[in-house]
């Protein structure tokens, strides 16, 4: 594969750009290069996370922290990716969300009419939860039951640490919800059409002029496939280096790296 008429770069973090250890955050080698290396080129960049106990400035000001050259514009979350699903899908009605004070408050700020204590619900979106509520939860699956559409940041079971996968709190929320409701939840995160489209708002372009990096192929590799991007499974996370062919092709990333330092061959 070669980056001929690649004009963006998309890179996950977690497993890719660093590794997580409770608190604290190691850089990967050759990750604030990579990030200088893009910009020398002149192609757009963003930074997609499916981390959402956070708004996504937090995120890049920790990143910044690292010495990790990050915008907060540049950083792309289910919190902003949810908000393109709602656009793209024309609902207004009243959001039920399980998320943290931080999370709750920025979709406030950005104009999502927020379900009250009482009343209708028209969507339920699930990002991250630090506790189990469980009236919520009976409120939640019943607006569901009743015809709500249940949104989740990410239905994958967890994401690359540096002690192993950290599970995920909003897919365990996720799959309760889903098995009360006999419903299939729609992900907006990564991988999903509503990813892709603010991806495109960000870096105005897709489809192969696109270059989607991270350590997930059930993530990162099948966001990439899904918009006809070019895709690199960065081996240093959760996926490991899978053995291909066992892989069915639409599934499979264009190549494989070790790290994210490798790219630096490639820019």
């Amino acid at each position: 594969m070669r980056l001929d008429g690649v004009e963006a770069v998309v890179l996950d973090v977690d497993g890719t750009l660093v590794h997580r250890f409770g608190d604290e955050v190691q850089v990967q080698p050759g990750a604030r290069e990579v990030l200088a290396r893009i910009r020398a080129s002149g192609r757009k960049l963003a930074i997609f996370t499916n981390g959402s106990h956070e708004p996504p400035d937090w995120f890049a000001g920790n990143l910044r922290a690292e010495g990790l050259d990050i915008a907060d514009d540049e950083m792309l979350t289910p919190l902003r990716s949810v908000q393109a699903y709602l656009r793209m899908r024309r609902l207004e009605g009243p959001v039920l969300p399980f998320a943290t004070a931080s999370a709750y408050e920025y979709l406030a700020e950005e104009g999502m009419h927020l379900a009250g204590d009482n009343g209708a619900v028209e969507t339920v979106f699930v990002a991250h939860a630090d506790s189990v509520d469980f009236p919520l939860l009976e409120r939640a699956a019943r607006a569901i039951i009743a015809g709500a559409r249940l949104l989740t940041a990410s239905y994958a079971p967890g994401y690359a640490g540096g002690d192993g996968m950290i599970i995920s709190r909003g897919a365990m929320t996720t799959a309760a919800l889903a098995k009360a409701s006999s419903t299939r939840p729609v992900i907006v995160g990564k991988p999903s059409r509503a990813a892709l489209r603010t991806i495109a708002e960000q870096v105005g372009v897709g489809g192969e002029q696109l270059l989607v990096v991270g350590d997930d192929v059930t993530m990162d590799v099948a966001l990439g496939r899904l918009g006809g991007a070019r895709t690199i499974l960065v081996a240093s996370g959760i996926s490991g280096r899978p053995e291909l062919g066992r892989l069915p092709e639409r599934r499979r990333p264009h190549a494989v790296i070790g790290g994210v330092v490798e790219l630096l061959d490639w820019l």
